[in-house]
């Protein structure tokens, strides 16, 4: 994993390798500027040459890819075409919490209705339920939000020149109307690209007449083109090999004649308008007007282009490998690098009450978040020299008022952890880190150098 790299005057340089970081650490040239993600800062260079870095950014409803890469642009000896190298260097992947967001609402939602219908009275009001015109609900608002702001924390910590985002998930204009061509529009080598993604979302990645998963998917005509059917989104679907064989060329009513309700639940899901992509999407678009803000050129590409990219240089389905390949790219090196998996926790809760099943306190918290100097969230190391929990410890704090706190590391709590052997390192900033390795095994809760991190720290 890359190590970002600022100069005396925190300006950001070229991002270096793991041992180039080690070699400064040792030799005191740098010092250690925050451990996650990984950066040092010079103690006598200001200033330097850089090179073209992009930041790629892979929207998703749960987990965003955001990759790192510097760009090379070089001319093709045989054709003369400009063609553009992806040299990645930082992959990581932001785990939204949009869903505990909307879960929380709606258990707010109904704990105040209940307070507020069987308990006392309210008069009515109907002058506040406007919206403002771009309004988001707020489990959506938390994705765009994050994402801008991890954007803005990789611009402190390396030279971005250029932002590429995956603005639309589906083309829907092609899916719409597959007849379009020529110059009104040109789908070229992307073609039936647009239309497989979408499928395999709307369908949830199984055969529509079987159920079965984990299989190969056929695209088939829910009715036939030989008897008048169209190449519409409208009218496909799809189907494993035995079925679309089994299928043929008659009418789904035919084939599901003795099947009712799956002939019922197929016709349902087939009525289902595009909105569902079209929310996806107005979410990125809320993200791609927010990135302009940075006045940074904004690069577009649809999942389409994305997944033709991946096909092509035979990457594993990732969140950031995906990033890594969103818009134009002719070649990537470096995709096995690890990733940074990141994770919105949040920086607690305002509510200092504990709620039973119907919305009323149970309990109290403590006033303060604070507890000897530590709140939970923040990273610390800690080192146990007596008792049954003799070693050393580095994970992320839940505190206590009684100053026995909680360390979590990856895939375990360490419980009952005295204050008095906790170091901190990084304070609480609302998210929760852990590195994959290559293979997707989740390994140390901090990158390498962590050897070096108690001496870079008294520099």
């Amino acid at each position: 994993m890359a190590v970002f790299v600022l100069d005396k005057r925190k300006k950001p340089l070229m991002p270096c390798s793991e041992k180039r970081a080690r070699l400064l650490l040792e030799r005191r040239k740098a010092v250690v500027h925050k451990i996650t993600p990984f950066t040092i800062r010079l103690r006598e260079r200001v200033g330097g040459e850089v090179q073209p870095v992009r930041i790629k950014i892979d929207p998703g409803s749960k987990t965003t890819g955001i990759a790192l890469v510097r760009e090379e642009v070089t001319v093709s000896p045989k054709t003369g075409a400009t063609e553009k190298t992806a040299h990645v260097l930082f992959l990581s992947e932001l785990e939204h919490r949009g869903g505990k967001i909307r879960d929380r609402l709606t258990a707010r939602r109904a704990f105040r209705r209940r307070r507020r219908g069987n308990l006392r009275h309210r008069k009515p009001r109907f002058d506040n339920r406007r919206k403002p015109e771009g309004w988001l609900a707020p489990s959506l608002r938390h994705r765009v939000d994050t994402t801008l702001s991890w954007v803005k924390r990789f611009l402190k910590l390396s030279p971005v020149s250029g932002i590429s985002q995956e603005l639309v998930r589906f083309d829907l204009q092609q899916m719409e109307n597959p007849e379009i061509s020529g110059v009104e529009y040109q789908q070229g080598t992307l073609a039936g690209y647009e239309v497989r993604e979408y499928l395999l979302e709307k369908w949830g990645r199984t055969c529509a007449y079987c159920g079965g998963k984990d299989v190969p998917l056929e695209i088939d005509h829910i009715h036939p083109r030989s008897k008048g059917g169209t190449d519409r989104v409208s009218n496909l679907t799809l189907a494993c090999h035995d079925c679309n064989r089994k299928k043929g060329n008659r009418d789904i009513s035919e084939f599901l004649e003795k099947k009712p309700e799956t002939l019922k639940r197929i016709l349902s899901q087939v009525k289902n308008p595009l909105r569902d992509a079209s929310a996806v999407n107005s979410t990125r678009w809320a993200l791609f007007e927010s990135l302009k803000q940075t006045g940074l050129p904004v690069e577009q590409g649809s999942g389409g282009r994305t997944k033709w990219n991946r096909t092509r240089f035979e990457l594993s389905k990732t969140h950031s490998l995906d990033a890594a390949c969103v818009g134009k790219v002719d070649r990537l090196s470096a995709g096995t690098r690890p990733v940074l998996k990141i994770k919105a926790t949040g920086r607690g809760s305002y509510q200092r009450t504990r709620l039973d099943a119907f919305g009323f306190p149970r309990g109290f918290l403590t006033r303060t978040k604070a507890h000897f100097g530590f709140v939970t969230g923040d990273m610390v190391k800690a080192v146990v020299i007596t008792g049954k929990k003799t070693g050393s410890y580095l994970g992320r704090l839940a505190v206590r008022s009684s100053g026995s706190f909680n360390i979590q590391i990856t895939g375990t709590v360490i419980q009952g952890i005295s204050h008095k052997a906790c170091r901190r390192l990084q304070r609480a900033d609302g998210y929760g880190y852990a590195v994959a390795t290559p293979n997707r095994k989740e390994s140390a809760f901090l990158p390498g150098l962590n050897a070096d991190v108690s001496n870079a720290r008294r520099g």
